[in-house]
């Protein structure tokens, strides 16, 4: 099993940038796909980007395209999502998580076995 924790959200004006970090216990991350997901009120989870161990890596939902960038460092077992350019509808809690599965890297977030606490990102314009 592995534990996840988010941290890095904050209050950001438009245009502005975040770094989220999410830290991993308890397994490599190398493992897994690692995801990051994000959730606004009265919204339901959407998928934003991905790491996977196979196929095409990393991807990104489009709406996020050029702006944001996924990575890791194996080192310190954590996975980063850096969010530049940001637009008011970025605001969201945004969650990391690990799929354990074929390694592939989904946008399901069904297929995802373990997930983080959130961190809240809010942009304002």
């Amino acid at each position: 099993q592995v534990y996840l924790v988010e941290s890095g959200g904050g209050l950001v004006q438009a245009g502005g940038s975040l770094r989220l970090s999410c830290a991993a216990s308890g397994h490599p991350i190398s493992d897994y796909a690692m995801g990051w997901f994000r959730q606004a009120p009265g919204s339901k989870r959407e998928f934003v980007a991905v790491i996977s161990r196979r196929g095409p890596r990393p991807y990104y939902t489009d709406s996020v395209k050029g702006r944001f960038t996924i990575s890791e460092d194996d080192a310190k077992n954590t996975v980063y999502l850096q969010m530049n350019s940001l637009k008011p509808e970025d605001t969201a809690v945004y969650y990391c998580a690990a799929d354990s599965g074929d390694g592939l890297g989904r946008v399901d977030g069904g297929e995802y076995d373990y997930w983080g606490q959130g961190t809240q990102v809010t942009v304002t314009s």
